[in-house]
């Protein structure tokens, strides 16, 4: 037995160990790591090197940010005037996250940055109005993927560019098609989710209303829903409706309007520094919240408690063992496993499935210029070059949202502590399922075009 094929029978019993009570799954996964590595040859600083500090930038400096901006009340008066712009309707309340997502990457936002962005919005939504938080973060995560292909968007650069380099003669509204992909495939899974949650009663039906006093709004439900009590209230358009209880609000800070605008200036200052001049949105979050911190006087133990270090241990462990794993070339092994004869068309489905299967765990974008390579013989066979490109890049890019990278990180980081043990195990199988039916379905629908 290889230790490629060991690591990948480690990483199923890590997963299946998630299953024991009291199991940790990063402390298991930096343990398993280092035994794997000595085992294997691989001195300790190497591994220690597959560390993501990256993501513990990332994850710390967003999640400091948006801690000083709830316990200022920031937060709490910005999700208010999207309620309010959103006239109540939780469908459209549940829709943001989608939109701001797709038009941040559309402008050149990095994925990570719009989901260190859209993360705790999506999050205080389901938190503040009883929308499913999986639901939540499947509208925002395919709201990024919409616009990850346009002509500004990283992906779209790179299907370019690297389709020209690697000889694939591509026509001429091609970067107006890998748009046009991208956003179907988005909005194709966002109409499918909306219905599976209204059907399941992830979105709550009717209105929401903000009260006047602090506290958390509430949606204006209908007799019956589980979890009310019942009563009445009186919806955004003046109408009487009934309403389930308010949930007990987390404890914020009231302070002026002068102090909103200055979080909000600071917010703003660190959106457009990450979007328009490419700078670490992890290390502006950081900055910008010790400012405030400062200005305000803020307790630093309120801070640094709300930020998820279980989440940056978990998410840190798994990104380590998982870089062990590519450096033994497990993942390549897997590819290799893959490899068939057989028609063109048959052919670009294996390498969706190789580009789902290795960006589970490991860089999409990466993923997406390591298997793109392998593209050029099957467009001179016969394969449709721009449907070719899309399918693999929506194949890379589909299996995001999963529990075991930076995505599933932030994701679980803008989580209320108390769903994120749950959250987890809903990310991890809808990533598992991702596997499974996003390269089939990607290919099917944009392998011909």
């Amino acid at each position: 037995m290889t230790m490629a094929t060991l690591s990948i029978i480690v990483l199923a019993a890590l997963l299946a160990a998630t299953l024991i009570p009291g199991f940790d799954l990063g402390l298991g996964a930096l343990a398993a790591a280092f035994l794997l590595g000595l085992a294997a040859g691989v001195p300790t600083n190497d591994v220690t090197g597959f560390f993501p500090a990256d993501f513990f930038v990332l994850i710390v400096g967003v999640t400091a940010l948006f801690a000083v901006a709830h316990l200022n009340g920031t937060l709490d008066w910005l999700l208010d005037l999207l309620l309010r712009l959103a006239g109540g309707r939780l469908v459209l309340i549940a829709l943001a996250p989608f939109a701001i997502g797709a038009l941040l990457t559309a402008a050149g936002t990095l994925p990570a940055a719009a989901t260190a962005i859209v993360s705790p919005i999506a999050l205080g939504f389901a938190a503040r109005y009883r929308i499913s938080p999986l639901l939540a973060a499947v509208l925002g995560v395919t709201g990024i993927i919409s616009g990850l292909l346009s002509p500004l968007a990283v992906y779209g650069v790179t299907a370019r560019e690297l389709s020209t380099k690697l000889g694939i003669d591509l026509p001429g509204p091609a970067p107006v098609a890998f748009l046009s992909g991208g956003l179907l495939a988005g909005l194709a899974v966002c109409a499918g989710c909306l219905a599976v949650g209204m059907w399941k009663g992830g979105i709550p039906r009717g209105r929401a209303t903000a009260p006047a006093h602090a506290g958390t709004p509430v949606p204006d439900l209908p007799p019956g829903t589980p979890g009310g009590t019942g009563g009445t209230g009186t919806a955004t358009d003046g109408t009487t409706t009934t309403r389930t209880a308010t949930p007990a609000p987390v404890a914020t800070m009231e302070r002026p309007a002068g102090t909103r605008a200055i979080t909000l200036l600071c917010m703003s200052a660190v959106v457009i520094l990450s979007v328009g001049f490419d700078m670490n949105v992890g290390y502006l979050g950081l900055t910008a919240a010790l400012i405030l911190q400062l200005a305000f006087r803020l307790p630093l133990d309120a801070i640094v408690s709300r930020i998820p270090w279980n989440v940056v241990l978990l998410i840190g462990g798994l990104l380590t063992y998982v870089g062990l794993m590519q450096h033994l070339g497990a993942f390549k092994q897997i590819s290799e496993l893959l490899k068939v004869e057989g028609a063109p068309l048959l052919s670009l489905l294996v390498l969706c499935y190789i580009a789902g299967l290795t960006s589970f765990a490991a860089s999409s974008i990466a993923v997406f210029a390591t298997v793109l390579p392998l593209l050029p013989p099957l467009v001179a066979e016969g394969v449709s070059p721009i449907g070719g490109v899309l399918a693999l890049a929506l194949a890379s890019v589909l299996v995001d949202l999963n529990p075991l990278g930076i995505t599933g990180g932030l994701i679980l980081g803008a989580a209320e502590p108390a769903v994120r043990p749950r959250l987890f195990r809903q990310l991890l199988t809808y990533g598992l399922v991702s596997i499974v039916v996003a390269p089939f379905l990607t290919w099917l629908a944009f392998g011909w075009w």
